[in-house]
């Protein structure tokens, strides 16, 4: 009896499965059906062409979900470099640019201007001009308050479609104003210290007389130059005159002492190579600011990156992209390479931040 029960029960059982399978057609699968043997085991019906062929396809439909998942989770943008050095490495001068290079060309400028924050313990107003693709530079209206520090904030996590990039920042310490005139006509660099005469120092700028492009390329340029580094002892060559052949009467390749740099074209404040007794009388260098030895050494001695270098009484202007030579432009040519519409308090800190925070964070 109990055999005929189970054969019966699997009559219909496989009755139900030819029913539930003709009602598939027309492209909706049926649910797959369990069929009870004999011996009281469940099997899985063989699936359909149907079922198969839209089992696959949800398969590819989860694997194209995952891989968008993780591209949408990757970081768009992010920062490859920063420059100056943060407070543990180094003091900047009272000129000093944020000059901040990101990883990949920047689509949406206005965005990721957007997230770059400066907070100032002594706060000036500064705004960020766009030089590349990649690169964006802050400057201040006036020069930076001396003896303070200074916070950078990039929160790139708060660019649309960028969440998952790590937000980064960078505090600065702000050392000693130090700013130096030289008169090129009266042949004399003066350097005050937190608005103090500090030191005279004699000097000799470029002569003039080699022109090229339509260039005096020997006359020393005029303007404001900030430090962008210096070197101990630095090997001059004429190679920036496309000249290398020791031959050629123009060729040179000297090792000068306190060298400290002041553009891209070659401009240094550093010790006369001899001929000291040109010093404070008249012009005779290739472009750079000679100084005697010992005014040299001193002027290397106190020099930080962002010190404020302004070279007068020359008729080759500096250009304002010739090293960090953005104080070239006045305060409303800067703001004009902002991304941002005008009046955008790009130096105050973010609605979100507590002024303890604020602090916590400058003062470390």
């Amino acid at each position: 009896m109990n055999t005929l029960r189970r054969a019966a029960h699997v009559t219909l059982s496989v009755a139900a499965l030819a029913v539930a399978t003709a009602c598939s057609a027309g492209g909706t699968t049926a649910p797959a059906a369990s069929v009870t043997g004999a011996a009281g085991t469940t099997t899985q019906a063989p699936a359909t062409k149907t079922q198969a062929a839209a089992e696959a396809t949800a398969t590819n439909a989860a694997q194209v979900a995952s891989k968008t998942a993780r591209k949408a989770t990757k970081p768009k943008l992010g920062i490859a470099d920063i420059t100056p050095m943060g407070e543990k490495v180094e003091r900047v001068g009272v000129g000093f640019p944020i000059i901040v290079t990101f990883d990949r060309t920047v689509r949406n400028r206005a965005a990721a201007e957007a997230v770059l924050q400066v907070q100032a313990q002594k706060p000036v107003e500064g705004a960020w001009r766009w030089v590349s693709d990649r690169k964006v530079i802050y400057r201040t209206k006036t020069y930076w308050k001396p003896h303070q520090k200074v916070l950078f904030t990039a929160r790139l996590s708060q660019i649309p479609g960028n969440e998952a990039a790590k937000d980064v920042s960078r505090r600065f310490a702000v050392g000693t104003a130090n700013i130096s005139v030289v008169d090129t006509k009266k042949h004399v660099m003066k350097v005050r210290r937190d608005g103090k005469l500090a030191k005279t120092i004699p000097i000799s700028a470029g002569s003039g007389g080699l022109r090229r492009n339509g260039v005096d390329v020997y006359l020393t340029t005029s303007g404001v130059h900030l430090a962008m580094g210096k070197k101990r002892v630095e090997t001059m060559t004429s190679s920036w005159l496309g000249v290398t052949d020791p031959k050629d009467p123009l060729y040179y390749k000297l090792e000068i002492p306190w060298a400290v740099r002041i553009s891209d074209s070659g401009e240094y404040v550093h010790q006369s190579a001899g001929d000291y007794h040109f010093l404070g009388k008249s012009n005779q260098s290739h472009g750079c600011v000679r100084a005697t030895p010992a005014g040299a050494k001193w002027f290397y001695g106190i020099s930080q990156r962002g010190d404020v270098i302004e070279i007068t009484g020359t008729k080759r202007k500096l250009d304002w992209r010739n090293g960090w030579s953005y104080w070239q432009l006045s305060w409303n040519q800067w703001k004009r390479g902002s991304a941002l519409p005008a009046g955008s308090a790009s130096a105050t800190p973010s609605p979100s931040a507590s002024p303890s925070a604020v602090q916590e964070g400058l003062q470390g």
